[in-house]
């Protein structure tokens, strides 16, 4: 009888978080507003879905200032934040949507990408 040849375990990838907690500045108050979120990840961005599109008040924020943070695990981040126009960039919304509905079941909203700011030099 042969024995059975299990073959090498390969680490499984670890499961991407639900939410993410994104901090935009209030643009009447100035102060910072923390919302937690779904999001996706394409490319090295992470990517929200407002569902009630320029009427979400964290979309309002982030119009009037596009400087966000944002935490996703242990892991914070500050950037940048932009609309993205499925007219001018139909591939990317689509891919983002699609990403979405297979993590969420769900997909339809304003996009928004979150762009990691360039990493700063250390001095030391």
């Amino acid at each position: 009888m042969k024995p059975l040849v299990q073959p090498a375990a390969r680490p499984r990838p670890r499961p991407e978080p639900q939410y993410l907690y994104l901090t935009t500045m209030g643009r009447r108050t100035g102060l910072p507003r923390e919302i937690e979120i779904w999001f996706t990840r394409r490319g090295g961005r992470e990517y929200l879905v407002a569902e009630t599109g320029e009427r979400a008040q964290w979309v309002r924020n982030l119009r009037a200032d596009p400087a966000v943070r944002w935490k996703v695990g242990r892991t914070a981040y500050e950037g940048r934040a932009r609309l993205v126009d499925p007219r001018r960039e139909p591939t990317l919304a689509a891919s983002v949507r699609a990403r979405s509905i297979t993590k969420y079941g769900w997909g339809d909203g304003l996009i928004v990408e979150l762009r990691p700011a360039p990493a700063r030099p250390r001095r030391g």
